[in-house]
């Protein structure tokens, strides 16, 4: 693989052109070549830091469908021990339940009405030409920013063995796996036929893990861990498995462990849609072809997910050893997470993009120094918080536009909340999960309708409070403490340039 030059600093918006020319040349495709030399170009004055290391993992439209979560079935033995020896938070949530805004979110710390990123295939650098990105922290700093798959918005699985919409400012080297998954996408079962991204899709591969794509990417990473561990190299190493993103594709054995007559199809209750606000209710009833789906089908699609996702958790167990059998385990700080959760059936929906408990919340482990161990918190955290998070552990001075707020003191004593309230926003509507509650408004003002939930007695969210005279003085105080965080959260950031446009660009999928 070849090593990319450092770029210099951006000081200007570029043509989206001359960003994609950029970000071709940063990256490589050819998964089998050689990379010698990859980590030569940071070695220089980076050892003796004393500072730890960061290796940052992210599946693509992960729920918390995972074992230390709770769930009865999905099997998930390496996220599972990462939580063991790290922190668990069983309430992060996403800015943005669609994989471009909440990337360009966390990678910023800024929130989407931050950024100007709400929807995909944007290249954050449209929108925020000078900002600095949280792997460019790491860079400037001293460390050595590796991407290897999925971090900032790819199409899924058209740009696989691409850049995408990466960002080339933030790396001083990438990687772009390529496997067998792409070459047999003619095998797929697709609800819609010959579109695997944005519909229901699976296929039960044949051939070994390491010929996937994620696989693959699993191999190079710990290929990059070896040679930082050679050099003496501190890192920011950033990975981004593809699964369990559609197309749901994992070897065989995997569709095995998970047989679907054993799988139970969430229920919709008679009436249930009348029960929500409209823009609420054409978020989940969408896409026409996932409208009540045949139960075998049902079946099959959640058979596919769970196979993806202990696909995805084998690959990360091959790093987590990689770190462990190089002694670099108490020198590396580990983040675990998804870029937004996911439907299952739940609400009669499928995939991501709502306002519900579902699509807005992720898993997030963090293990490493300075770290408790086998802690969960039940603090409420944002995504934007990553940033200042890993600013403060590493001893790093995030840039004053960063909107997140640090998660270091529930870090190291998962008994004491950072945040009480978490927001969310989708199209016209914004949602703010308390411990107890989430409240959504939909239109200025709530103008387009409003919902309640009380998680203590219907953590499901299938019943809608909102209009019930009951919880008028709820509604009311949840109301203010939504907009206090909206208004905050649609500041424009310190030093950061906006370049507001109507941004239709539309790329296939």
């Amino acid at each position: 693989m070849l090593a990319s030059t450092k770029l210099p600093k951006l000081p200007r918006l570029l043509p989206v052109n001359l960003l994609l020319l950029l970000a071709t040349f940063v990256a490589t495709p050819f998964a089998g070549v050689a990379d010698a030399g990859a980590a030569d170009a940071g070695a220089a004055d980076r050892s003796g830091s004393g500072r730890p290391n960061v290796l940052f993992l992210i599946c693509d439209d992960l729920n918390c469908d995972i074992g230390c979560y709770g769930h009865p079935q999905v099997k998930t033995p390496n996220i599972d021990r990462l939580a063991a020896r790290g922190v668990r938070f069983d309430r992060a949530y996403c800015q943005f339940p669609l994989c471009g805004p909440s990337r360009a979110s966390f990678m910023t710390g800024l929130y989407p009405d931050q950024t100007l990123v709400r929807r995909n295939a944007i290249y954050i650098r449209e929108h925020i030409p000078n900002v600095k990105t949280m792997s460019q922290m790491f860079r400037e700093s001293g460390y050595f920013a590796t991407r290897i798959g999925k971090i900032y918005h790819y199409n899924v699985p058209k740009h696989i063995g691409t850049s995408g919409h990466d960002d080339p400012y933030s790396w001083d080297y990438t990687i772009n796996p390529r496997g067998r998954d792409k070459d047999d996408e003619n095998l797929i079962f697709s609800l819609r036929p010959g579109s695997f991204g944005g519909t229901l899709s699976w296929l039960a591969a044949d051939g070994t893990d390491r010929e996937q794509t994620d696989g693959i990417a699993a191999d190079r990473t710990v290929e990059m861990l070896k040679r930082y561990d050679q050099k003496g190299t501190p890192f920011f190493l950033a990975v981004g498995l593809f699964r369990p993103h559609t197309p749901y594709v994992a070897p065989k054995p995997y569709f095995e462990m998970y047989p679907a007559d054993q799988i139970e199809v969430p229920s919709v209750p008679a009436g249930y849609l009348e029960s929500i606000p409209a823009p609420a209710r054409s978020t989940i009833t969408r896409k026409k072809e996932q409208q009540n789906l045949d139960p075998k089908l049902a079946r099959q699609a959640i058979q596919a997910y769970y196979a993806s996702i202990t696909f995805a958790d084998a690959q990360l167990g091959r790093i987590l050893d990689a770190l462990d059998s190089l002694g670099m385990a108490d020198d590396t700080i580990v983040v675990f997470t998804s870029d937004h959760g996911y439907h299952m059936g739940e609400h009669g929906h499928w995939q991501k993009t709502t306002l519900f408990e579902n699509a807005a919340r992720v898993p997030l482990v963090m293990a490493g120094p300075g770290i408790a161990n086998g802690g969960v918190s039940q603090s409420l955290a944002e995504m934007v918080d990553f940033y200042p998070t890993l600013a403060e552990l590493t001893g790093l001075q995030p840039p004053p536009s960063v909107a997140g707020v640090s998660l270091k003191e529930t870090l190291q004593d998962p008994s004491r909340p950072t945040r009480t309230t978490a927001l969310t926003q989708y199209e016209s509507g914004y949602s703010l999960r308390t411990v107890r509650y989430r409240y959504t408004e939909w239109g200025d003002g709530g103008s387009g309708g409003r919902e309640l939930y009380d998680h203590q007695s219907d953590p499901a969210e299938m019943r809608n409070l909102a209009n019930d005279p009951a919880h008028t003085e709820t509604v009311s105080e949840l109301s203010k403490r939504l907009r206090k965080r909206v208004s905050a959260a649609s500041k424009p950031p310190k030093g950061v340039k906006q370049i507001s446009f109507r941004n239709d660009r539309r790329v296939p999928r």
